[in-house]
């Protein structure tokens, strides 16, 4: 079992604080999502949880140890996987180049997306947006990471590869989070942990079934699933 989670973390750009001593934990295996609109700090979230953006206060630890000082390529050895929301793929490579650097056999990412198959020969950059996820998204799924950090997995997709997208993820035997401006249709029915951010603090944190009785009592309607 895997656990990372940010301890009271602050981020600041400039002068302007981005994360304002938020406290999340991700178990694994296991979903989790941060939910938020834009400038909400999801994506700071993620970026403080991988190491490409520092801390100005509190701490990231993973299984117990702080990792706070440990830089992003130490925590990618240790199995820490990050697919951001752009330039996730190198798009000068071939879709077969980009999936070799995950793994030398990258048959689990054509089963998982068969509409890659067609396109191995292709370079990553001419594809379009959601193809370019489902390559993202593939190479991770190669990696066998312990903790798998993604940006907007579905961006691009159409509803059916969405979930199918969601269902990889959910079985997924690691820490997944992922960051999403709502709650996406492939999450609906399954068992997850949300906090919801909204202008760097966390606003709602509990799972799926909770989040969705709450939207529902927001908004007057029913929860589905």
């Amino acid at each position: 079992m895997t656990t990372i989670s940010l301890h009271h973390a602050r981020v600041r750009y400039g002068p302007l604080e981005a994360l304002h001593g938020i406290t999340i934990a991700a178990p694994g295996p296991g979903l989790t999502i941060l939910l938020g609109r834009n400038g909400s700090g999801r994506t700071t979230a993620l970026r403080a949880l991988a190491g490409t953006v520092p801390l100005s206060g509190g701490a990231v630890l993973w299984d117990g140890a702080d990792v706070t000082r440990l830089p992003a390529y130490e925590r990618a050895r240790r199995g820490l996987c990050l697919v951001p929301e752009r330039q996730a793929v190198f798009g000068s490579l071939t879709v077969r180049e980009n999936l070799e650097l995950a793994a030398r056999s990258y048959d689990i990412a054509l089963d998982a997306y068969p509409r890659l198959e067609p396109l191995l020969a292709r370079r990553a950059g001419t594809l379009s947006g959601g193809e370019q996820r489902m390559l993202a998204l593939s190479r991770a799924l190669l990696a066998r990471a312990r903790v798998v950090l993604v940006d907007e997995p579905a961006q691009g997709m159409s509803p059916t590869v969405a979930a199918r997208t969601y269902e990889l993820l959910s079985e997924l035997d690691s820490c997944v989070i992922v960051a999403e401006q709502r709650v996406p249709p492939g999450l609906h029915g399954r068992a997850a942990l949300v906090y919801e951010l909204c202008r760097g603090a966390v606003v709602f944190s509990g799972d799926s079934g909770e989040w969705a009785r709450r939207a529902a009592h927001r908004t007057g309607s029913t929860p589905s699933g």
